[in-house]
């Protein structure tokens, strides 16, 4: 396994996020939510291409037959495989002039589960939520930022984290009614001299989490039980979020951003923005599909 995260493309993203490979087809589809766009990128020419949406999009998940189910700003969407708007499945609940959606992907029987995030920082507007055929649910409430959704091997455990709250949780899931219980807290951080906060994460196929350290400048994976068992430097300070790829899936991708960061950090950290990745001796696991009919 390699030690450090390396340079893929300097995407030169303001927000980069919810990093996704297609195993279809071979390809890195990211999102930069401040610029509206879905990246699509070939790592076998390296030819990076974009999608332009009307809106933030902050998440995304591929649908069974083409296209993608997204999270923006207005609520859930589902986009074709060009980007343009098909149909919105269900509205933003929340105060859309402060809130947008985040974090997400497709849990393991094909629902999209996603999170938003209270601009003000301050008044914990922000939920993580279930989409299927029977509308929106609220899963969780009382966030500052949802992040770090992920399942368990076996679909029975959900991680999720609140970012400005510097915890990352798990719950019990409930693979066959999409209902999350029993949150516990899995990992805390942040500290006077480490203001790392648990952002994007993933599991691999052995059960483990990894989670990016928005400015923490590196990515750490953590044993089913807590345990800490390896971290990784990443040549910007604010990772934020990862995802397994590559044909055999050993291939670990990293977002970063470099938007509000300082010319100080920015000196420091000129590839902020960037798209790294680290080669794992550990699998990841292929990302489900959206089935419109669950």
């Amino acid at each position: 396994m390699a030690q450090t995260f390396e340079l893929v493309i300097a995407a030169q993203t303001d927000l980069g996020e919810c990093p996704l490979w297609s195993v279809t087809e071979q390809v890195l589809y990211f999102v930069d939510i401040k610029q509206s766009r879905i990246h699509r990128l070939d790592p076998a020419t390296n030819r990076l291409s974009a999608l332009f949406l009307p809106e933030e999009v902050g998440c995304i998940g591929l649908v069974e037959g083409g296209g993608f189910i997204a999270g923006l700003r207005s609520g859930v969407w589902l986009l074709s495989a060009k980007g343009e708007l098909i149909r919105k499945l269900a509205d933003n609940p929340e105060d859309q002039s402060i809130s947008r959606f985040n974090d997400g992907m497709v849990d393991p029987a094909g629902r999209f589960v996603a999170g938003t995030v209270d601009e003000t920082r301050e008044q914990g507007i922000a939920s993580l939520y279930r989409y299927d055929a029977r509308g929106l649910e609220k899963l969780a409430g009382g966030l500052l930022t949802s992040n770090g959704t992920a399942f368990s091997p076996d679909g029975k455990r959900l991680y999720h984290s609140d970012t400005l709250r510097y915890t990352l949780y798990t719950y019990d899931y409930d693979v066959v009614t999409g209902t999350a219980s029993n949150q516990q807290v899995f990992a805390r951080f942040g500290s006077e001299t480490d203001k790392g906060r648990p952002d994007g994460g993933a599991v691999d196929a052995e059960g483990c989490y990894w989670t990016a350290l928005f400015e923490g400048g590196r990515v750490q994976r953590y044993a089913p039980d807590g345990t800490l068992r390896a971290e990784y430097p990443v040549p910007a300070k604010c990772p934020t979020m990862i995802t397994f790829g590559g044909p055999d899936l050993k291939t670990l991708y990293c977002t970063s951003a470099r938007i509000g960061r300082s010319p100080e950090e920015l000196t420091e950290y000129p590839l902020s923005g960037a798209i790294f990745a680290l080669e794992t001796d550990v699998a990841g696991l292929p990302k489900p599909f959206f089935n419109p009919e669950i």
